[in-house]
């Protein structure tokens, strides 16, 4: 039975079917076919009940805060702000587009939003200076990955839910990874940057910097408000969603005044559209993880991993080939809300930090963006910039295996991921 669920699952994803439909189609006709009624019954009930959990309540107030950020100006002066520190330096503006990925992280939590917004933003002002549009397009979407990693993020918020893990200590987890990856990306264009002569800008003069560092203060309340909260124990990470939609509020309307009446129904429709999508796949995905832990699947696999290594190390990097393989044909949150139960009784076993983990699958999955036939983020930039998609991909290689690098050091480093949460109790 096992193998034919398995070969239906992937015939339906060959078929375009969406992801969730796929699973709740799978989960639902193989309760019909072992004939049982109860398991049939309660999937209803099964369905709502993996949305019970204060923790999901985050996701929209988190996609909530990012539309009003962005309806607000605040996106806006952190890419302006960026530019006017570093723009002048050899291929300024390839490293503009990277910290300004890196704060934009810290607001979205999407890589694939992202990677819409800074293609639009970027590619253009870059291919005006002289960069090629395929080099622009992919440092947007290579860039583009930090955003799950530095908090908030998203795909932390649902495996820890999944997991029981502590989100804030998620949250702490990826400041370090984020700085890694960022700094990895940058030594990438220094060495384009001599190997294909970048343009710099001008340079930004003492009263430009000044008056650009005034006005990115108030964008950077929300990030640090979420922190600051976090660290200290004033707030959840989920609270922390709220008390970031009430300061994009606040900074939207009354520092920046471009938050305007008109432009909260958009605001409202994207935060619904965004926050359905992903809660149905989380409905759906829990009662397919109900159906595997029926078939005793979790088990079979932590049986196997076993009998071939007990080793964490060799265990972590059989961990991390799968989920490569896995990134290159399924979304990564599917993957991350199908695998996270699966993984459990395996990290425990080999007596892996929750947290830890949580950082190398959720990274994983991540770099799947980037990775064809499947990666969204390849179909989203290569739309927006209108870059050839072949070419999109070769050039995305490089920031590839950068990012592979970089997940492989948070791998086996485990301290840069952890001695933030250690310090702060989680």
């Amino acid at each position: 039975m096992t193998f034919v669920i398995i070969g239906l699952f992937t015939l339906l994803l060959l078929l375009g079917i969406p992801i969730s439909i796929v699973l709740g189609m799978i989960t639902v006709l193989y309760f019909v076919l072992i004939g049982d009624p109860v398991l049939l019954e309660s999937t209803p009930q099964r369905l709502y009940s993996g949305l019970e959990n204060f923790g999901l309540l985050a996701i929209p107030l988190f996609m909530l805060a990012g539309e009003i950020m962005n309806e607000g100006g605040i996106t806006s002066r952190l890419v302006r702000f960026s530019r006017v520190l570093i723009g002048h330096v050899r291929g300024g503006l390839a490293y503009v587009t990277v910290i300004s990925n890196m704060f934009l992280a810290s607001i979205l939590g999407s890589a694939n939003a992202q990677a819409a917004m800074m293609s639009k933003v970027m590619v253009p002002e870059m291919e005006k200076e002289g960069y090629s549009r395929e080099f622009s397009s992919a440092l947007t979407l290579g860039s583009s990955v930090i955003a799950p990693i530095i908090p908030p993020s998203m795909i932390f918020i649902i495996y820890g839910t999944l997991s029981g893990t502590s989100i804030g200590g998620l949250f702490m987890a990826g400041i370090i990874p984020g700085i890694l990856f960022g700094i990895g990306f940058m030594l990438l264009i220094s060495y384009y940057g001599f190997k294909m002569k970048f343009p710099k800008s001008n340079k930004a003069t003492f009263k430009e910097i000044l008056k650009n560092t005034w006005n990115v203060i108030p964008a950077l309340l929300v990030p640090v408000a979420i922190i600051f909260g976090i660290l200290s124990g004033v707030f959840t990470a989920t609270e922390s969603a709220g008390v970031a939609c009430f300061i994009a509020l606040i900074v939207g309307i009354f520092f920046y005044k471009e938050l305007k009446l008109k432009k909260f129904p958009k605001i409202f429709v994207s935060t619904v559209i965004n926050t359905a999508t992903v809660t149905f796949l989380i409905a759906m995905a829990n009662i397919f993880g109900w159906m595997i832990a029926f078939e005793q699947i979790p088990q079979m696999i932590v049986d196997t991993m076993l009998a071939i290594s007990d080793n964490p190390f060799v265990f972590l990097l059989m961990v991390n080939l799968a989920l490569l393989i896995i990134g290159m044909f399924l979304d990564g949150i599917a993957a991350l809300i199908i695998l996270t139960p699966v993984f459990l009784p395996l990290i425990t076993a080999f007596e892996i930090d929750p947290i830890h983990f949580g950082l190398i699958i959720c990274i994983n999955l991540t770099i799947g963006l980037l990775t064809p036939p499947v990666g969204t983020g390849l179909f989203i930039v290569s739309s927006i910039a209108e870059v050839k998609f072949e070419r999109l991909i070769k050039a995305t290689l490089p920031f590839l295996a950068v990012a592979i690098f970089m997940l492989f050091v948070i791998t086996y480093w485990s301290d840069a991921v952890l001695i933030i949460p250690r310090t702060f109790g989680f």
